[in-house]
């Protein structure tokens, strides 16, 4: 396989993991959204499509649609920034997840994930972790003390968990005596 046609599976690669993964979300808080109003005794989402199906797709609209508030003492680019930095790290630990084994497509042999490193583990360790710059900004760029806090509070959670995941994965390292992702699922 030549450079063109790495980049051009790369990038088809890239934009089904990226659609499928977005869609599950969607559609999850499509299904949070009926159990609640079921538990509050109301219908949920019904009005878009049957059982309220494109509900979803309505909601991307009217996100698309939507006038973008800012509050006029913020630091405008990193209250922009930092819901970008967040889902840019959470979308790209994904890169490195293998989905299945390998397929052949039009001739092409490929293996159903969006890159196969090494250290796999590592970069999803890492780069999840630096999703916390993204919260804290969040809360520093609002220019208000109590956002500040609601955002390092958030970050200091964040920090935490990711230490206990980080230690519960060392059996599975010992296991399978390797960083690369391919591995420790074979």
């Amino acid at each position: 396989m030549n450079l063109g046609e790495f980049i051009l599976v790369s990038i088809i690669k890239i934009v089904i993991a990226v659609g499928i993964l977005l869609t599950a979300v969607a559609y999850t808080v499509w299904l949070e959204r009926k159990v609640v109003g079921h538990i509050q005794n109301r219908w949920g989402p019904t009005r878009v499509g049957p059982f309220g199906l494109l509900q979803p797709l309505a909601d991307g609209i009217k996100f698309i649609f939507k006038e973008d508030l800012l509050p006029p003492h913020v630091f405008k680019p990193l209250f922009i920034a930092a819901p970008m930095i967040a889902l840019i790290f959470a979308l790209t630990s994904i890169s490195v997840i293998p989905i299945g084994n390998w397929v052949t497509v039009f001739g092409i042999h490929t293996p159903l994930e969006i890159t196969d490193v090494n250290i796999g583990l590592l970069i999803v360790l890492g780069v999840t972790s630096l999703g916390v710059y993204g919260v804290a900004l969040a809360g520093w760029s609002s220019n208000s003390k109590y956002s500040l806090l609601g955002g390092l509070r958030a970050s200091a959670q964040m920090v935490s968990y990711e230490i206990s995941l980080g230690l519960s994965l060392v059996g599975v390292l010992i296991l399978a005596g390797s960083f690369n992702l391919r591995e420790i699922v074979d």
